[in-house]
């Protein structure tokens, strides 16, 4: 049975400055989450849907960069 493709990357913006990487099952909920800390910014999704362990590794290596 294929992994689920249920995990979203996205960044997270304030005008055209990325201010977090990450990922969520739940665009709206995370966008809503943020926004608390940067009340003026966006979420941008990163690609498709993938698998959370795909995704996992996307976060990691943004990270490193």
């Amino acid at each position: 049975m294929p992994a689920k493709r249920g995990t979203y990357k996205y960044q997270f913006k304030t005008g055209n400055k990325i201010v977090h990487n990450g990922i969520t099952g739940d665009l709206e909920r995370r966008e809503q989450e943020h926004r608390v800390k940067w009340p003026k910014g966006h979420i941008l999704q990163v690609g498709r849907c993938t698998t959370e362990e795909a995704a996992r590794e996307w976060e990691q290596g943004q990270k490193k960069a």
